[in-house]
């Protein structure tokens, strides 16, 4: 009852805290106009970005906050940070400073693979574990090829596979909020200890899906989408739940793999228009998207049916809502 009595504490704390800052930085931002436009509005608006810098803010106040305070607290610390816990909040900062920088430079694909892969590193060497459970395979030992492999690779592609899916309001940060909310319960349920690290996101993420949510008032960002993607992924490895967080994030893995087909026969056909890179659609005179494909998740729907953004979006949580319940029960 403690443990869950501080971790409520912790969602609030951080929801409030993230109200607070996300809403500084859209004035700021408006401000000094780092906005781009909403390419699914008629008007094109132009919105605020970067909205993953308020949740890296808020999560650097978080954990000081309870560090000063657990240290100055007597008996033992009224919420807990892990040595885990630590280290997930170094990848993650990396991770969303990288990704802030991706925001307005070209850093290329090749650097931010490998960056993003050595970012995982301080994690991975913490973990105690070398065993992972695989179905019909059964538990094999990984050794060394766990923590120098395994783990920073999971969390490296589970960061770019979040800033892939996205590119509606509300989208990636929706999505990343239930994966986090479901990793969080899962982790009690477990009876896990690593729980700081998943309260401060779950409530720093409402507080951005507050005002990211359609119509958007602020974008998340690639800073936003690769630091929701770390947590997500460190969530997973600190936890042992690479199964269970693998099925979660089945949605994710498919719209990856419809775009991976979508560029090979781009390759394989340049002069098929069928398979031009676009990355935007259209919206109509009804406010339904008009996509020129259906080789993304997200497209798949309102390339059949007309639909609107939000429509769609409720689609993609409600796809990823069965997924994380399916995660829940697997044990490993």
């Amino acid at each position: 009852m403690g443990n869950l009595m501080g971790i409520y504490l912790l969602i609030l704390l951080s929801f409030f805290l993230s109200v607070i800052v996300v809403t500084a930085q859209i004035r700021m931002f408006r401000k000094i106009g780092l906005v781009v436009p909403d390419y699914y509005k008629p008007d094109l608006r132009r919105v605020p970005t970067s909205g993953g810098v308020s949740v890296l803010i808020v999560l650097l106040i978080m954990y000081s906050l309870f560090y000063i305070f657990n240290s100055l607290w007597n008996n033992p610390p009224l919420i807990p940070i892990t040595r885990l816990d630590w280290k997930a909040l170094f990848v993650i900062t990396f991770f969303g400073l990288f990704g802030l920088l991706d925001d307005y430079a070209d850093v290329g694909r090749i650097t931010k693979i490998i960056l993003t892969f050595s970012f995982s590193l301080p994690l991975a060497i913490e973990i105690t574990t070398n065993t992972v459970f695989l179905p019909l395979f059964g538990l094999l030992v990984l050794g060394w090829l766990y923590w120098l492999l395994i783990v920073p690779t999971y969390i490296m592609v589970t960061s770019n596979l979040t800033n892939m899916h996205s590119g509606f309001n509300g989208m990636a940060v929706g999505l990343s909020t239930i994966i986090i909310a479901f990793l969080l319960v899962k982790s009690i349920l477990a009876g896990r200890d690593t729980f700081f690290t998943l309260g401060c996101m779950l409530g720093a993420l409402l507080g951005l899906l507050w005002y990211n949510r359609y119509p958007s008032r602020i974008f998340e960002g690639n800073v936003g989408a690769l630091l929701m993607g770390a947590a997500i992924g460190a969530g997973i490895v600190a936890n042992g739940f690479l199964v269970s967080g693998f099925v979660m994030l089945i949605p994710h893995v498919v719209n990856f793999l419809m775009y991976v087909y979508w560029r090979t026969m781009w390759k394989l056909h340049p002069e098929d228009p069928r398979w031009k890179p676009v990355k935007f659609g259209k919206i109509r005179k009804d406010w339904t998207i008009e996509v020129p494909n259906p080789l993304t998740l997200k497209w798949v729907l309102p390339y059949h049916f007309r639909m609107t953004e939000w429509q769609i979006v409720v689609a993609m949580y409600s796809l990823t809502f069965i997924f994380c319940i399916l995660g829940l029960f697997i044990d490993y």
